[in-house]
């Protein structure tokens, strides 16, 4: 009889911690639905600014930004529409202006050969791939240039993207991870960081062009990461001024690190060819694991593309989120590319003259004692005012002159730091140049 109660008993006790183990669990799930209730059942709890665009942080500085401008009376001096090709010169309200705010560094764009090659693409393939390209989006003027990007690299292949800065975003995003570091410039692209963020790997950046820190820095921790990326660019949009590469190869290799070069400024405008920083040091295209590029300065069209490797090209094809869920690159833009790369490569004498005029300009600026900081005169020349109002100010007097330039104020930069930034065609004039510096020096 003893013997045969044991298990009843056992099951009981068993029921027994079941229930109650429920009922605390739907304690607390019943406590967790009042806790709602009341919160939404009294709207006043909430804070207006969490949902109201209006009252939203970052437009309010946005606000506070362009009122105090306001009162200041210096107009915005962003979204300017220009009612043709911007190159050299340009057309705003009916006026032309010698224009700075354009990076058609090899006056490409607009180009009668350039625009006769898109237009023909449409003919033959539409406005639009309608798909993405893994699945029914791929057309051969997608290969052919991913084909001529690889060359001129020498490299396996290459990818193009709809968007330079998802082709950093969703390459730096999908390849590393949280047991990875990324060393960066200070200066580097929105687009590189935004990437890194997604990653979730650990970021480091190192003092603007300072290689010896990245040594340094790669002595100490390389053996506590899986893969370590170096980022840097070929031209810096917004100094002008350039890395010594040699040195960054060296490092990636002696601490077995990728290397990557955003050359979205340097690709068409350094090198005695335009082909990049690459051509400008002397180096193998294989020195380097990830060439990133722009098709919108340069090439005169729109997006980005990643050179390297057979399996590097491969894994973003086939699983880059930014690739493998977006719609193929149109055929007119990647038709124009193409052949923007090509005129490039039979014309460099327009690379040549894109660099005389860039030093000129430089030359003469620091003649006028404007500070243009680090540039080295390669298409990109700042000139630093010191302070976001003088740099909008600057700007607005040169519109008024017929000068078109654009103000980069703070936070895109240290308000000390606010400038104006000159982007150099092959196509301004010497005299362009100097009665523009003239301005400039009377404006600041």
């Amino acid at each position: 009889m003893t013997l045969g109660k044991k298990p009843g008993l056992t099951l009981q006790l068993k029921d027994k911690l079941i229930q109650q183990a429920l009922e605390r669990k739907l304690k607390q799930v019943g406590d967790i639905a009042s806790a709602a209730s009341r919160v939404l059942g009294n709207s006043s709890a909430i804070p207006e600014q969490h949902y109201r665009f209006h009252l939203h942080p970052g437009y309010q500085q946005l606000r506070i930004i362009n009122d105090g401008a306001a009162r200041m009376g210096v107009a915005s001096p962003f979204f300017k529409v220009h009612e043709g090709t911007a190159g050299a010169s340009t057309q705003i309200a009916g006026k032309s202006y010698v224009n700075y705010a354009s990076y058609n560094y090899l006056d490409l764009s607009g180009d009668p050969e350039i625009a006769k090659a898109a237009k023909d693409a449409i003919d033959k393939y539409g406005t639009s791939v309608s798909a993405s390209r893994l699945v029914s989006g791929e057309r051969p003027i997608h290969r052919q240039l991913e084909r001529e990007l690889a060359d001129l690299y020498e490299v396996d292949d290459s990818i193009t993207f709809v968007s330079g800065h998802a082709a950093n975003v969703s390459t730096i995003g999908h390849l590393f991870g949280p047991r990875d570091l990324v060393l960066h410039d200070e200066l580097i692209h929105n687009s590189v960081l935004q990437g890194i963020q997604l990653s979730g790997a650990r970021r480091l950046p190192f003092a603007h062009n300072d290689w010896e820190a990245v040594d340094i820095i790669l002595s100490q921790q390389r053996r506590n990461f899986e893969r370590v990326l170096i980022v840097v660019e070929g031209i810096y949009s917004m100094d002008g001024d350039y890395p010594n590469l040699p040195e960054f190869v060296d490092i990636k290799r002696r601490h077995h690190a990728f290397l990557m070069v955003d050359e979205a400024h340097s690709l068409g405008v350094m090198g005695k060819r335009g082909y990049g920083i690459r051509e400008h040091f002397g180096l193998s295209g294989k020195d380097v694991d990830i060439w990133m590029g722009t098709l919108s300065k340069s090439l005169a069209g729109c997006g980005g593309y990643i050179a390297g490797e057979s399996a590097l090209v491969e894994h973003l094809k086939f699983l880059a989120p930014g690739f493998l869920y977006s719609v193929g690159m149109p055929p007119s833009v990647a038709a124009s590319s193409l052949a923007a790369l090509r005129k490039m490569k039979r014309e460099p004498d327009r690379v040549g003259l894109l660099q005389a005029r860039g030093m000129y300009f430089l030359e003469q600026a620091r003649a006028a004692g404007i500070d243009t900081g680090t540039s080295t005169g390669f298409a990109v020349i700042p000139a630093i005012a010191g302070s976001s109002l003088k740099a909008a100010r600057a700007s607005a007097e040169l519109f008024k002159h017929g000068i078109n330039v654009q103000p980069i104020l703070y936070p895109a930069v240290p308000e000390k730091a606010a400038r104006l930034r000159f982007f150099v065609s092959c196509r301004h004039t010497e005299q362009d140049i100097s009665t523009t510096v003239d301005l400039l020096a009377r404006a600041f």
